[in-house]
């Protein structure tokens, strides 16, 4: 018998990801980031600065995550 201990799985790390990251992990353009926002089906951008917007590192993956079990 082995007796293998395993450690606790260390919870998510939090990183801002601005839009050109979050386009190269979902494969969409801007246009249908912002559209499936509007729409409640994707993360809601947080204002960081007059002109700077970003994403939840966690809330992008999770998304990325709840689309792909969604086929199997």
């Amino acid at each position: 018998m082995s007796s293998q201990i395993t450690a606790p799985a260390l919870p998510p790390e939090h990183r801002i990801l601005r839009r050109t990251e979050v386009e190269v992990k979902t494969g969409f353009k801007r246009a249908h980031i912002y559209s499936l926002m509007k729409e409640g089906k994707f993360p809601k951008a947080l204002r960081l600065g007059v002109r700077a917007v970003g994403w939840d590192s966690v809330e992008v993956e999770q998304w990325i995550a709840d689309r792909l079990n969604e086929r199997a």
